[in-house]
């Protein structure tokens, strides 16, 4: 078998199992999540709705599915990863690398409810996985040099994703402590800002600068070390 394809397989069989260890963590946080809902007399329902709300669950969510198709992708004949799903990979990384750097650099310090996270859970949900998707920008085989209007497709996401926090937030019903609002995370909640909502504006250009940077590094990658389709390839 020659080289490239042995690591095209090798890699792939890597992807799928991160997928299944993401897969693993998110199912065991929600079962902590619900369980604690249930013992508590809190709507399962909503527990449910607010954990999917988290960026770290929908980025993570968004892991599994991009690694799984690559790792198929991997083991196929295809000596290069389609536009569509270079795109697609461009996008779930800069999410994942996102996720880890808001949470160790902002999060990792929040006390939280004793035995509310499941400990190895969320250390693979913010930690692990990251550190694979990086690993995945720099050196997955197949990788298709991506285009920079890859950038604009890369902030799509954390756009939708920002406006349903920032409008349901203030219509939903915090169960577990009893405020008429519930934000996913304290720097966009803007009844904990001194500012209100200037200071949540604050965190959303810092966020919103730190995705258009690190999205253009992922595009910058797989600019210089991913495949042209035009390039022979072993495989």
């Amino acid at each position: 078998m020659p080289p490239e394809r042995a690591r095209a397989i090798a890699w792939s069989v890597l992807r799928i199992t991160v997928a299944a260890a993401i897969v693993a963590a998110i199912v065991a946080q929600l079962i902590r999540s619900v369980g604690i809902s249930i013992d508590r007399g809190w709507p399962v329902g909503a527990t449910v709705i607010d954990f999917f709300s988290f960026f770290t669950i929908a980025s993570n969510c968004a892991a599994v599915v991009a690694l799984t198709i690559g790792g198929v992708i991997g083991l196929s004949a295809a000596r290069v990863d389609p536009r569509w799903f270079a795109v697609l990979l461009a996008c779930v990384s800069t999410y994942m690398l996102i996720t880890g750097l808001v949470y160790n650099l902002l999060l990792r310090g929040i006390p939280l409810p004793q035995g509310s996270t499941v400990p190895w859970s969320n250390e693979i949900l913010h930690v692990w996985g990251p550190l694979f998707l990086l690993l995945d920008v720099l050196v997955a085989p197949k990788r298709r040099v991506a285009g920079w209007s890859t950038l604009g497709a890369i902030v799509v996401f954390p756009v939708v994703w920002l406006g349903y926090t920032l409008v349901r937030g203030p219509l939903v019903h915090d169960f577990r402590t009893g405020a008429d609002y519930w934000y996913p995370y304290p720097f966009l909640n803007p009844n904990l800002q001194a500012w209100g909502y200037a200071g949540v504006a604050l965190y959303v250009l810092v966020i919103a600068a730190a995705v258009i940077g690190v999205g253009a590094l992922v595009v910058v990658a797989a600019r210089r070390l991913g495949v042209r389709p035009a390039e022979p390839v072993t495989g």
